[in-house]
């Protein structure tokens, strides 16, 4: 079984039992979350594309962990004005558990 669905202004390809790193979630850990915006889905072989979403398939997974991601380093200069800024930006994200793919 197969799946792309979209959270946090992303799209993942995801599988039954993967573990996957997504925009952070509201949810404590080892609580259940459903994914309904749900794109693309596969079953024996069968393909089903949504116009934009397909109605009735679900996706459910297990709120792993969540954490903040390495640091990105942002620097603003200007050359020959002693000009410099640096800044850093550290991302939270939820590390889920794909449980299981619902295909109605």
């Amino acid at each position: 079984m197969l799946a792309v669905i979209k959270t946090g202004g992303k799209q993942y390809k995801v599988t039954q039992g993967q573990y996957l790193k997504v925009e952070s979630l509201t949810g404590e850990v080892g609580s259940s979350v459903t994914f309904d915006q749900v794109l693309l889905a596969e079953t024996n072989g069968e393909i089903k594309v949504g116009s934009p979403y397909i109605d009735g398939v679900t996706v459910t997974a297990e709120v792993v962990n969540h954490g903040k991601a390495k640091k990105v380093n942002v620097i603003k200069f200007k050359r020959r004005q002693n000009y410099k800024r640096f800044k850093g930006h550290r991302q939270n994200y939820t590390e889920v558990k794909i449980t299981e793919i619902k295909v109605l």
